[in-house]
């Protein structure tokens, strides 16, 4: 799933995680969205030209819908439900928490929708759909801070 974010933000992704897999995947899922989240807001530093804002996206029979405002402050809202206990290794139980570790790492308010019928699309979808806002929301535009306060 990491790599659809990597892939539909279109920046290079590298990451190495060692962990406690042999318990569960609970810390490792949640440290690596947070460092991947810090990450990008230490690259965006001031974030002074950054597009800033949202996406939605159709996959099969699911459509998701990513809300992100790279503001500074760290909020997450996921509207998604499992009937699956996994997809692949992950639990699903663990895929809101993902996005909500990661906005805490970006400082960033994150709102995720998804609906359909299939729990493996669905989570696909979620992780597409933020790559696809992240590319749209650190594209550069200018060389504005993208606040009227002046800060971000």
């Amino acid at each position: 799933m990491l790599e659809q974010i990597a892939t539909h933000s279109n920046f290079n992704l590298s990451i190495n995680m060692s962990g406690d897999l042999h318990i569960d995947d609970h810390h490792s899922i949640e440290d690596v969205a947070l460092a991947l989240g810090d990450a990008i807001k230490q690259a965006l530093s001031d974030k002074r030209g950054i597009a800033r804002f949202g996406f939605s996206l159709p996959m099969d029979e699911t459509e998701a819908h990513c809300l992100l405002d790279i503001s500074g402050r760290a909020l997450c809202r996921v509207d998604a439900s499992f009937t699956r206990e996994m997809v692949g290794q992950m639990a699903t139980e663990m895929v809101p928490h993902f996005f909500r570790s990661f906005a805490d790492g970006l400082a960033a308010t994150l709102q995720l929708k998804v609906i359909g019928d299939n729990d493996h699309h669905k989570v696909e979808a979620l992780f597409k759909v933020l790559g696809r806002t992240l590319r749209q929301a650190i594209k550069i535009e200018s060389d504005n801070l993208p606040s009227s306060k002046g800060v971000l």
